[in-house]
């Protein structure tokens, strides 16, 4: 398998990074990348990557860090549905939570998501998240304690 990075986005990489997608039936939980792009943009909070197997852009990651609260939560995560079921995007999120884990009083990890067919909530339990019975917009808070 390849080696999974988390990489910074560039004027050289961000067209690869904007042609990722993921499937048709998951496209409810997640933004397309080039509205994630556009927002991380305009909100200084965001801290975002490329997911690369290798020198191959497989998906997107956006954190919202705040250091004052603190609080870091997930935002964004997809890996292309061509690239899905090949261990990146485990090996990607296990990167993230050692990224969490570094930043200022870092207690906890969270994120949400939508509860329908087909939601990541497995994928997330198996990293270790839980659900804290907590909706917000109508997806579901998870979280990870890092303590």
């Amino acid at each position: 398998m390849e080696t999974v990075t988390l990489r910074e986005i560039t004027k050289t990489t961000y067209r690869e990074i904007l042609n990722l997608k993921v499937g048709e039936n998951q496209k409810q939980f997640v933004a397309a990348n080039a509205v994630s792009l556009a927002q991380a943009n305009f909100h200084p909070e965001a801290w975002f990557r490329g997911v690369y197997a290798g020198d191959t852009a497989v998906g997107f990651a956006m954190l919202e860090i705040d250091t004052e609260k603190p609080e870091y939560y997930l935002w964004r995560f997809m890996i292309d549905e061509k690239h899905q079921s090949k261990g990146y995007g485990y090996q990607a999120m296990e990167l993230l939570i050692r990224h969490v884990r570094t930043l200022p009083r870092a207690t906890e990890f969270l994120l949400s998501y939508v509860p329908a067919q087909g939601s990541p909530r497995e994928f997330y339990q198996k990293l270790g998240f839980e659900d804290t019975g907590e909706v917000e917009d109508g997806e579901n808070i998870m979280r990870l304690e890092l303590r």
